[in-house]
């Protein structure tokens, strides 16, 4: 027969044992959570940045013009040349 000790050892031995499980899956959830929001946050900068230098090549290139002008149509266009056919040469 067993004892009332050995049943309340019992007792604290499964809570114990249950409350640590849990324990351990919110710690999990946890670090899954943090490392998400991390790769995230990374991704987020990596986009910023391609997107800074790729604006810096393009002003290199010689786009000094505003996305907004260019959408607008404000800027300069150079005419492309008119080759009259009767006057070319083959």
């Amino acid at each position: 027969m067993v004892g009332q000790f050995e049943r309340n050892k019992d007792t604290v031995q499964e809570i114990t044992e249950s409350a640590a499980t849990h324990v351990g899956n919110i710690a999990s959830i946890i670090t899954s959570a943090v490392r998400d929001i991390t790769r995230e946050i990374g991704d987020g900068i990596s986009e910023a940045v391609e997107m800074y230098e790729a604006s810096q090549r393009a002003k290199e290139d010689g786009g000094d013009e505003s996305p907004g002008q260019r959408l607008r149509g404000d800027h300069e266009v150079t005419p492309k040349p008119v080759i009259d056919p009767d006057t070319e040469q083959r």
